[in-house]
């Protein structure tokens, strides 16, 4: 992986995560850090579903990808956020 492939699962992990955060109803209360984490690897499963379903290669925006790789990192802050929660509690 090159420099340039880092900086963009960054950045994609950023807009991921801040979407999936977005979605989430609510204050999450998590790191910058983790939400991008989070948005990484929503990204890499999104895809992966994607391409699995057969929908990751389209003409223009790969919307249905994308809803993929949202849909998941609104799942995964949810349950990092509950397991943050419960982890400070005890």
């Amino acid at each position: 992986m090159t420099v340039a492939g880092i900086i963009s699962a960054i950045i994609v992990g950023l807009i991921i995560g801040a979407l999936g955060r977005l979605v989430v109803p609510g204050r999450q209360g998590l790191p910058i850090w983790l939400t991008i984490v989070v948005g990484i690897i929503a990204a890499l499963v999104g895809t992966a579903i994607a391409q699995a379903v057969g929908v990751a290669v389209t003409d223009g925006i790969d919307w249905i990808e994308l809803v993929f790789q949202v849909g998941l990192a609104a799942v995964g802050v949810a349950l990092v956020a509950g397991l943050r929660g419960r982890s400070s509690v005890a």
